[in-house]
């Protein structure tokens, strides 16, 4: 028998409750499953509940509803926030005994664990393969045991394959120091995000108040040397400048040369530049977005706008290509070819997996809007249903940036096919359903169903006598509808046929 699933029975032995740590979804899956073989507990209630956290049950929701029945669940990003929630609460009541999860539990969250247990201090780091995770990172798992609201005392357990790697794990985590914290101003993306927003505000308005106020944050007394500190944020600058989202003046009134900066010069947010600052965009999406609408014409699709809207840093991580997918999205490039807004960089450009992983990610979202369901989804692309929701998300604010940016920048072409865009994601349908979801009610199943029926827009609907709609929807939603097209429902008089309806007009 496995050791962790040992060390999960011993748990439940002693009327304990823990969480098993494991690398990947895939590892939490498994070990979830192979312990819920074996305990004795049958939790009908909640195997039903967890069901009920999507439209439509999929394979990981069916697997999900078998283990908890037996009092054990796996938890990690691509659940629903109904079924992570469900879960945390149930594990909170002592209903569930063990939770298998990935590290994104770790933070933030207080659960009644006697016992963690991880099962590896491995992950994957890319290029350089397998590696040992931070410090604090294992600091985080392990102080999810014991905590002092629910238990007095706490194991934290890590699984070691040999004496050796036993060894490692005691001098490098058990001994081990936390690695320092930096601030996240030195990343670049947020560098420049709050550089514009300063400068739109007002707070920043020339070089001088723009280093009085860096000088006084966490980075600039991490970073030390403020005369290298100023030449970071001259060139973020510079950058904003390039891309006509700020711009620098003399007091004078001249615009200064793009290679100097002066304490008295003054810096102003241009319009977009605001509305970039407002709607929270980092300024290299934004100035992607701006120049992928430059190029949108009627010749293009909604795949175009998918892959602008893919190709950006915040709808990371992608979707991943595998090495069985690579045929296949090459070739859906190619058939896509020239709908693309963005450059294809060379092959040998650092840019390029994450470009051909936006091809994919444009695919999901296209195969979503073509009305495939969340199994679908996730036997094609690989994406669970809390990932799915995650993405749509993700989706619909990167538009409708783009909707708001192509107001200021008078590239009112595209406004509409953004926001038919943005009604199809938010249903998954094709273009011809969106007359039918202005009606309260009705969603994409029932969509198809009055549409393959042959009541394809508000005419038609204005047209169907009421016997024929209640079949369709039902009597409460089908009088509901005829109420939203301004017809008045009535039961008619006592004495006739009972459940006849008659409409009258207003």
């Amino acid at each position: 028998m496995d050791e962790t699933v040992k060390l999960a029975l011993d748990t439940i032995h002693k009327e304990k409750q823990a969480i098993i740590f494991a690398p990947s979804r895939a590892s939490a899956e498994k070990a979830a499953e192979d312990i819920a073989k074996i305990t004795s507990f049958s939790l009908l209630d909640l195997e039903k509940g967890v069901l009920k956290g999507v439209g439509t049950p999929t394979k990981q929701c069916r697997r999900l509803s078998h283990c908890i029945r037996k009092g054990v669940a796996f938890h990690h990003a691509g659940l629903t926030n109904k079924q992570k929630e469900l879960i945390e609460d149930s594990f909170r009541e002592g209903k569930i005994r063990i939770i298998c999860a990935t590290p994104t539990l770790a933070a933030g969250l207080s659960l009644p664990a006697y016992r963690v247990i991880i099962k590896s201090l491995k992950r994957y780091s890319g290029r350089w393969g397998m590696d040992w995770i931070p410090v604090l990172e294992y600091m985080q798992m392990a102080g999810r045991a014991g905590r002092p609201e629910y238990e007095s005392l706490g194991e934290a357990l890590t699984i070691a394959k040999t004496d050796a790697e036993k060894e490692e794990i005691h001098e490098r985590y058990v001994c081990g120091v936390p690695e320092e914290i930096y601030s996240k101003l030195a990343v670049e993306p947020v560098l420049r995000t709050y550089l514009l927003s300063l400068i739109a505000s007002g707070i920043i308005r020339d070089n001088k108040s723009m280093q009085d106020f860096f000088g006084k944050t966490f980075w600039a007394f991490q970073f030390g040397d403020m005369n290298k500190l100023n030449l970071i944020m001259e060139r973020m600058l510079h950058l904003l400048e390039e891309w006509g989202f700020v711009t620098l003046q003399n007091p004078g009134g001249d615009f200064a040369p793009a290679n100097a900066l002066s304490a008295e010069q003054q810096m102003r947010a241009t319009a977009i530049g605001k509305r970039v600052s407002e709607l929270y965009l980092d300024p290299l999406t934004a100035r992607h977005l701006l120049d992928c609408l430059i190029k949108y014409d009627d010749s293009k699709n909604t795949f175009s706008l998918l892959q602008m809207v893919s190709n950006t840093l915040e709808m990371r991580p992608l979707l991943r290509i595998k090495a069985k997918e690579e045929d296949f999205i090459h070739q859906e490039l190619m058939k896509q070819y020239e709908n693309l807004l963005t450059k294809e960089p060379s092959a040998f450009d650092i840019d390029y997996s994450d470009f051909m992983n936006s091809i994919k990610t444009a695919l999901f979202f296209e195969a979503w809007i073509g009305e495939n369901d969340e199994d679908y989804l996730l036997e094609k692309f690989n994406v669970r249903p809390g990932e799915i929701r995650v993405k749509l998300e993700t989706a619909d604010w990167l538009l409708y940036a783009s909707e708001e940016l192509a107001k200021v920048a008078s590239q009112k072409n595209i406004m509409a096919p953004i926001h038919r865009l943005r009604l199809r994601l938010k249903d998954g349908v094709k273009e011809e359903l969106l007359p039918l979801l202005k009606f309260k009610g009705i969603g994409r199943v029932r969509a198809r169903k009055l549409y393959s029926n042959g009541l394809k827009d508000i005419g038609h609907l204005k047209a169907v006598d009421m016997a024929t709609l209640s079949q369709l929807l039902g009597k409460v939603l089908a009088a509901d509808v005829k109420e939203q097209l301004g017809e008045t429902v009535q039961q008619v008089p006592a004495g006739k046929r009972k459940g006849q309806l008659s409409l009258e007009k207003f």
